[in-house]
């Protein structure tokens, strides 16, 4: 099936300084894993948006029909074994708007800027809201 690879950002704001935080892969595996500092923490993470517009590739998951997600592995799992903190941040893709799609499919870098702390003020983590929808850049 032919398909364009395009770029989505996910951009973490005020992560938890210390902590690593990575992209996931399907094997559950931490890729390219950083530790935060005090400002944002960005990844780059490479997607197949197929001619249907479905996304898929090495770092998107599938739940059910149609959603579809990238984890952010944060502590533990992005490799920090020392860390008190082991959780994953889910990042769905399957919204994105056709046009942002057809923006990427184009070239352009799609960012979301998403929250880096939970209430309990550790890493956010499980599904993760959007602090700024998905844009082009």
């Amino acid at each position: 099936m032919a398909g364009s690879t395009i770029t989505l950002r996910l951009t973490i704001a005020d992560p938890v300084s210390g902590v690593a935080y990575s992209l996931q892969d399907k094997a559950n595996m931490p890729v390219e894993p950083r530790i935060a500092g005090d400002g944002t923490i960005s990844f780059n993470a490479p997607i197949t948006l197929s001619d249907d517009g479905r996304l898929t590739g090495p770092f998107v998951r599938r739940e059910g029909p149609s959603r579809r997600f990238v984890y952010v592995a944060i502590g533990a799992s992005a490799g920090q074994h020392a860390s008190e903190w082991s959780r994953r941040a889910k990042i769905d893709v399957h919204d994105i708007p056709a046009d942002l799609l057809a923006q990427a499919r184009e070239g352009r870098l799609l960012e979301v800027v998403l929250p880096g702390r939970a209430k309990d003020g550790g890493p956010a983590c499980a599904t993760v809201r959007p602090l700024q929808a998905w844009r082009a850049v």
